[in-house]
């Protein structure tokens, strides 16, 4: 992931633009992109503050509060299918994909449906 440009740059930048400079030389003469010389801008206007936003995130886990659910299910059916598993959440409201299972399985260290000639 990229990292924002400086505090410096961007005061340097939106000063020159309430200087009265157009925004399209502003960008050229600094190096940085029109549209990032207008959302500078704005948020200045607008909060005052030329702190860059927050980037990146974490991603809720969709699957976490139905954890028990899922191993209980898995106990009570070992060869239970993925496929049958998203549909048992769906019943209970909660409609993911196929992946979003298998990656929490995984995530979790959970496995089912074990073929006994591979044990």
């Amino acid at each position: 992931m990229t990292r924002a440009y400086s505090l410096d740059l961007r005061e340097r930048v939106v000063g020159a633009v309430l200087e009265g400079e157009p925004t399209r030389s502003v960008a050229k003469r600094f190096g940085v992109a029109v549209s990032s010389v207008v959302k500078w801008s704005q948020r200045y206007r607008e909060t005052g503050s030329l702190a860059p936003g927050k980037m990146g995130g974490h991603r809720r886990r969709v699957l976490e509060p139905y954890r028990d659910f899922i191993v209980e299910r898995i106990k009570q059916t070992p060869h239970l299918t993925l496929h049958r598993l998203k549909d048992d959440l769906a019943t209970q409201g909660v409609v993911v994909s196929h992946n979003t299972v298998w990656e929490f399985l995984r995530r979790e260290g959970l496995s089912f449906k074990k073929n006994a000639v591979r044990r």
